[in-house]
């Protein structure tokens, strides 16, 4: 299941996007999430590792039918007293969604498949679930910010301490070694974690500046080959009944 947020994680998580500085970088990722999930108007949409619904906020009131799943019940708790009965929340793990083949039209993580256990597995979840688009945004091994995290992570514990962080490469492995060679998409920001400001962001949004293999944010775009899961099915055998002749029948004399 891997880690799941506690109460302090849950309470401090909001606040943190709350800071200058980190609600920039929320700004670009979500702008990037939406450029490639590209909503449509009565979509069934699946935020899988929901938490607080940081990334469901941006596709409320766009007529959507939306869904999130999260481990945390700190997190849910928050994000039901946010919306109400405007979005269907679940708790669930990653690895074992609780929905029907192809229940969804899109899917998608919002870092958070960097905290599952099993990220093949939950990536072949989503799959199954979501039939038409699956987005994956995760945080960037390679990407400076990253490093410094990962770094700053062996002297004073965070959150990214329970984190696992991709690469374009690895992430394009997993998705090819579950679906096979499909055709992949994928695009990063946030190249300038350090600065901030209007000239910053508005390079940011250039193609060709999000096709750096270096960005904080990677944002990855399948359209999933139609899966269904299956069990086995129980087989009941009756054992056949022994013969015994009919009453009132003659016998062969001897």
């Amino acid at each position: 299941m891997g880690h799941i947020f506690d109460f302090k994680d849950a309470g401090s998580y909001d606040a943190w996007f709350d800071q200058n500085k980190n609600r920039y970088c929320l700004e670009l990722e979500i702008k990037l999430l939406l450029d490639l999930l590209s909503p449509k108007n009565g979509q069934r949409i699946l935020d899988i590792g929901c938490g607080t619904g940081i990334s469901i906020e941006p596709l409320l009131n766009k007529g959507l039918n939306l869904t999130g799943i999260d481990p945390s019940l700190y997190m849910l708790d928050i994000a039901s007293k946010k919306f109400g009965d405007k979005v269907a929340l679940h708790r669930g793990p990653a690895e074992d969604l609780p929905f029907d083949d192809n229940e969804f039209d899109s899917a998608f993580f919002f870092t958070s498949l960097e905290f599952t256990e099993r990220p093949g597995k939950a990536i072949e979840e989503a799959c199954r679930v979501a039939k038409d688009t699956l987005v994956i945004c995760v945080l960037n091994r390679y990407a400076p910010l990253s490093l410094f995290r990962r770094i700053k992570g062996f002297f004073v514990p965070t959150i990214y301490t329970h984190a696992h962080f991709f690469s374009i490469l690895e992430l394009k492995h997993i998705l090819h070694a579950i679906l096979g060679k499909v055709p992949v998409k994928w695009r990063t920001t946030l190249q300038f974690p350090f600065v901030r400001g209007k000239i910053p962001a508005f390079i940011e949004n250039f193609k060709i500046i999000q096709k750096s293999f270096f960005g904080t944010f990677i944002a990855m775009k399948i359209k999933p080959v139609p899966t269904f899961r299956t069990r086995p099915m129980t087989l009941k055998i009756k054992n056949q009944k022994a013969y015994n002749p009919a009453t009132g029948l003659a016998t062969r004399m001897r």
